[in-house]
């Protein structure tokens, strides 16, 4: 069933069935609900700040977001948000002329469309990046299958950073408990560090267990021998596990990004958790000008090029479920 709605006072569309209920805000275009039906829980964050439809943002009416380049991104952000065709922020000059953190994709106003009860079509323009970015959800049991395009309307090649930042929050997150796996191999944090997955400076990160009151960043390259990439994330006592399938082509590299509580000016003032886990075609989040730079990370590319008046696509699948 297909259903024009309001999530937590903002403009939704969902899709569901007897197992899951997936629900995308029409300005961002954020999936902000993967809702298990049988065990109660949206494994995706909600961030603990009530969000605003990012058109009505103004940065001196709402200085509760903050009063810099993300301040738009999160007076709307939900769940699992699309980076495109930055990931990281814009340069000083890219923020004075307005582009917000990881591009306009996710704070634009999306057009909906319906095919089938189980099928949604979602559709924006980035018009300062010259791209159009489509996005098609079918739901098959507890999967939604979802295929996304990017189109670039402009006469040049673009190169062009594209990652699915996919966040996981309470209630689902839970210290100590919460279990991920990753096919990965090498790995570097966001200061430098490289080694491999999965342990960092004694930590396994295969199990959440960040303290409280700290931040940390890392990326980790998708083993090379394998096609099919994934994550998986898993908390026992919710009987709740979420999963990701793509193809490794599509997006070699996953970012792990844990937030507890670490960042105390507006809007996270102190009380935010999270788990991102933030696959794509660029292995840290930064401005373009570095990323262009940076070129490659183990030899595997730092971005993708989309030619003149061409478009690229990829598939990918979202799985939320009661386990056990």
């Amino acid at each position: 069933m297909t259903t024009e709605t309001t999530y937590r006072g903002r403009h939704a569309f969902s899709i569901e069935n007897d197992k899951l209920r997936v629900t995308v805000l029409a300005e961002g275009g954020h999936i902000a609900e993967l809702f298990v039906k049988a065990t109660g829980v949206n494994p995706l964050w909600t961030p603990p700040w009530p969000t605003i439809e990012p058109s009505t943002y103004e940065r001196s009416r709402h200085p509760e977001y903050g009063t810099d380049s993300e301040s738009k991104l999160l007076a709307g952000i939900h769940g699992h948000n699309i980076c495109l065709d930055l990931w990281g922020p814009p340069s000083e000059e890219e923020a004075a002329a307005g582009l917000t953190v990881h591009g306009e994709a996710a704070v634009a106003r999306y057009a909906f469309s319906s095919a089938s009860p189980d099928k949604l079509h979602c559709r924006c323009l980035a018009d300062s990046a010259q791209l159009a970015f489509t996005r098609d959800l079918e739901l098959q049991g507890s999967t939604v299958q979802i295929t996304e395009c990017v189109q670039n309307l402009s006469l040049l090649d673009r190169p062009i950073a594209w990652t699915e930042h996919v966040t996981l929050g309470p209630p689902f997150l839970k210290h100590g408990e919460t279990v991920f796996a990753v096919p990965a191999t090498r790995s570097v944090s966001f200061e430098g560090e490289v080694f491999d997955w999965p342990v960092f400076r004694g930590d396994d990160l295969r199990t959440y267990t960040s303290a409280q009151e700290s931040a940390r960043f890392t990326t980790h390259m998708i083993d090379p021998a394998v096609d099919d990439a994934f994550f998986t994330a898993y908390t026992p006592s919710l009987g709740t596990e979420v999963r990701y399938d793509w193809q490794r082509e599509d997006f070699p590299w996953i970012g792990i990004w844990d937030e507890n509580r670490s960042r105390k000016q507006a809007p996270w003032n102190g009380e935010t958790v999270t788990r991102g886990m933030e696959f794509g075609v660029s292995p840290v989040p930064e401005t373009r000008r570095k990323m262009i730079e940076r070129g490659s990370l183990f030899g595997i590319p730092a971005y993708r090029w989309v030619p003149a008046h061409s478009s690229i696509s990829v598939r990918y699948t979202a799985t939320a479920h009661k386990r056990g």
